[in-house]
């Protein structure tokens, strides 16, 4: 006997192509949808908030809003720059203004091309003292306003600020003493002054200097330093160490860490213990002192390679009248110890420090 109703597998292929279609459509639905739901997603999630938000516990923290008051707390610890517009009267604004200007962009007024002297190596202040002196641990301006004058071993004197400027003018940037009465030597003495006048005199900032590292129980090594240099370093600063001089032939945009236009022998930085806790807690630049990427061995050993490097002298028999106050990686002798002058240039340090101690 025959039949017009279709069999069971026929109705069986139905079903499932209806099944296909009905998960097309919502597929195509759901696709064209989509961007209206993205776009206007802060008006669909106010339809299910409650009349009184107050009155609701989050489920979970705000992990943005905690890790930003976690930064603020910790920058809160340190010192902080006296605000630049908190200067009322407009002749000392500019003054300071521009002692920033000098600081931040020193070639460009005092450098080889400089369009006010001509007396420094063309290396800016802030080569050395970051961000023009405001960063915490980056050999920043803090503790200048609040200790100076003070009494230094080095000279055996006391020394005021216009003396401690120029004695950075004569090491660090290889180059002749400013007068002090020039504008030039007031603007920077206003602006270190005004920055660091948030610190009671006789106190030094927290965050002021450099920060603290460890000895090795090794002389630091410049064979071990050459390859940290030229995985870490030398990108910036390179192969010869000359850095990168911009267009205009004034500034660097990386400073040379030697040869004729770096700091000299005098500086504080050819000292290793000072350039390896700079170079620790600030280098490859960008990096801030919470959290380094150089581990201490990588900071001593280039700090070794970088300073048995060549670079200008500076012949200055007048320093460290005592001998006996002489640091204990001063380079140069003659000392109070036994130690070797390769040992107080590259270590290992322990020794020379607890013989000290005695």
């Amino acid at each position: 006997m025959e039949t017009n109703q279709p069999n069971n597998k026929e109705q069986g292929l139905i079903k499932m192509i209806q099944r296909m279609l009905n998960l097309i459509i919502v597929l195509v639905a759901f696709i064209v949808l989509l961007p209206l739901v993205i776009y206007n997603a802060d008006t669909i999630s106010s339809w299910f908030k409650p009349a009184n938000p107050k009155a609701v516990t989050p489920s979970f923290p705000d992990t943005k809003k905690a890790d930003e008051a976690s930064k603020e707390s910790t920058a809160s610890a340190f010192w902080q720059p006296k605000a630049m517009d908190a200067v009322a009267d407009p002749a000392l604004r500019d003054q300071v203004y521009y002692g920033r200007e000098l600081i931040a962009h020193t070639a460009k007024y005092l450098g080889p091309n400089g369009s006010v002297l001509q007396i420094t190596n063309g290396q800016n202040c802030q080569n050395c003292h970051l961000q023009a002196g405001t960063i915490a641990f980056g050999n920043n301006f803090g503790s200048v306003a609040s200790t100076y004058p003070k009494f230094r071993a080095r000279s055996g004197t006391s020394e005021n600020i216009y003396k401690r400027v120029n004695d950075c003018f004569e090491r660090s940037l290889n180059g002749k003493a400013l007068d002090s009465s020039s504008k030039e030597m007031q603007a920077i003495v206003a602006y270190i002054n005004h920055i660091g006048s948030n610190v009671p005199k006789g106190e030094k900032a927290v965050g002021s200097g450099l920060k603290d590292l460890a000895f090795l129980d090794r002389a630091a090594d410049p064979m071990k330093g050459k390859l940290v240099y030229e995985t870490k370093c030398q990108s910036c600063h390179q192969a010869n160490g000359e850095g990168v001089l911009n267009p205009d032939n004034i500034e660097f945009s990386f400073p040379p860490l030697w040869g004729k236009h770096s700091f000299n022998d005098g500086a504080g930085l050819y000292r290793i213990t000072n350039f390896a806790k700079y170079i620790k807690y600030n280098m490859p630049l960008g990096v801030i002192h919470e959290n380094p990427q150089l581990t201490d061995e990588e900071a001593w050993d280039v700090s070794a390679y970088v300073l048995a490097q060549s670079r200008p002298h500076i012949a200055v028999p007048k320093d460290w009248p005592d001998i006996t106050k002489k640091p204990i990686d001063h380079p140069f002798g003659p000392y109070a110890d036994s130690f070797s002058e390769k040992q107080h240039k590259y270590g290992p340090f322990k020794p020379i420090a607890e013989k000290a101690k005695k």
